[in-house]
């Protein structure tokens, strides 16, 4: 692993790796930050090449102990796509967009929380919550489900009714309720 330390999205304060953390003292996110130098020496194109696709692909890149099986839903890589047409209606010369649907959970928020949970299961920690509108909460029940955890998801009263139509929280034993969740588990 080539991590090096987390650091405050905002004001740039370190905080020691491979222990749990929170948001920083200036409330906002840690970022991860790496030694690229090391990471360098090891991760050549032709090692990557050889490996399995696949966000785990990348391992020593994430700030998940070795030792550590992830939870994980086999997420696959998703394609960069090419949108000529629109590209060329909205006057530009290029438009991408990542295919991030064909997660498991259908969302890119799977990649944060099998990330997410993987990193409690290395703390010890075997019960998870999160506020969400949507897809974060749908993929937390995911991996959480896959855990074996106990999971919970608050929602805003005022959620998009979209975001509900999957039937995946009540397959994964999460039942939404207005206003808040419910783990179906319990």
């Amino acid at each position: 692993m080539f991590v090096s330390h987390l650091e405050c999205s905002l004001t740039g304060e370190h905080y020691p790796a491979g222990q749990p953390h929170n948001l920083s003292k200036a409330g906002k996110p840690l970022l991860v930050r790496y030694d690229s130098d090391r990471a360098r020496q090891t991760m050549t194109r032709q090692s990557l090449a050889a490996r399995q696709p696949g966000m785990w692909k990348w391992r020593e890149l994430l700030p998940l102990a070795e030792e550590v099986e992830p939870v994980s839903l086999g997420e696959p890589e998703t394609p960069i796509i090419p949108l000529r047409v629109t590209a060329s209606k909205a006057g530009t010369k290029s438009l991408l967009v990542k295919d991030e649907g064909r997660l498991p959970t259908g969302s890119f928020k799977a990649r944060g929380l099998t990330m997410a949970v993987s990193m409690a299961k290395q703390f010890g920690i075997r019960s998870v919550a999160l506020p969400t509108n949507g897809n974060a909460g749908a993929a937390l029940a995911a991996y959480a489900a896959r855990a074996g955890w106990k999971r919970s998801s608050s929602v805003p009263r005022k959620r998009r009714k979209s975001m509900f139509a999957k039937p995946r929280p009540t397959a994964l034993g999460c039942g939404w309720r207005t206003g808040r969740s419910t783990n179906a588990a319990d």
